[in-house]
């Protein structure tokens, strides 16, 4: 997968079992984003082929099966919509041509929202909630949406601990739910909690193991070239 003569992914194989949490662990332009949107059908490959449940990514995305939740830097924050309005989005697939919104709808909604804490602020404009708020709203979309796969692009970028703490718990209860979750991060600290596998990407799946094995120092250089874990401890 190219953009121009720049090569973003190469070579990117792998599968998601159901019910698992699986880190992305690489640096920035290793194609983390890219591999997200090619999942999701909105880039297509040039060579290869992506299936999700034996079908195309198009068809599964247009019927609700997979939910993205982007990085904070994709959203228009001023966009005049309620939290509410973007949970509503995750039910779109099942409304039918007419996208009306039905009791139904409006009860996984409800429920969404509640799990994620922020029933109380439904009718706020997404852009004035804070930022541990709005990984939270989207997440209530994932939800609301019932999808079988989940793609997190850096969802504890901006966010404080203790919502670090209730994405990871919410992440971990959708997966014990029998979704597959992949959540591309940089907070390899809080990665083993979090995932019990992860991949190394540098343009291609240098690696796909348990978590503990990809973040050994000699497996992390490969596609950083240092020592993330002791830099880290030096900040």
């Amino acid at each position: 997968m190219s953009y121009g003569e720049v090569k973003a992914l190469i070579g990117a194989s792998f599968e998601l079992e159901a019910g698992k949490v699986v880190g992305l662990v690489g640096m920035n332009g290793s194609g983390k984003s890219t591999l997200f949107k090619a999942i999701m059908g909105m880039v297509k490959a040039q060579s290869g082929s992506i299936e999700i449940f034996g079908e195309d990514p198009v068809l599964v995305r247009r019927k609700g099966g997979i939910s993205y939740v982007p990085q904070s830097e994709e959203i228009d924050w001023s966009f005049p919509i309620s939290v509410r309005d973007v949970v509503l989005m995750g039910r779109y697939g099942k409304m039918g041509p007419s996208r009306r919104a039905s009791s139904e709808d409006h009860l996984a909604v409800k429920e969404a929202l509640a799990k994620v804490e922020l029933d109380e602020f439904a009718d706020r404009q997404i852009g004035q909630l804070s930022g541990g708020q709005r990984k939270r709203a989207f997440l209530a979309r994932a939800i609301a949406q019932e999808a079988r796969i989940l793609l997190l692009d850096e969802p504890f970028s901006g966010v404080d601990k203790k919502s670090e703490a209730t994405i990871i718990k919410l992440i971990k209860g959708l997966a014990s739910q029998g979704a597959s979750v992949l959540v591309s991060t940089h907070d390899l600290l809080a990665l083993p909690q979090l995932a019990d596998e992860s991949i190394l990407l540098m343009r291609r799946v240098l690696m796909h193991d348990t978590t503990k094995n990809i973040l050994q120092p000699n497996n992390l250089a490969l596609a950083f070239g240092i020592d993330v874990l002791a830099r880290g401890d030096e900040s």
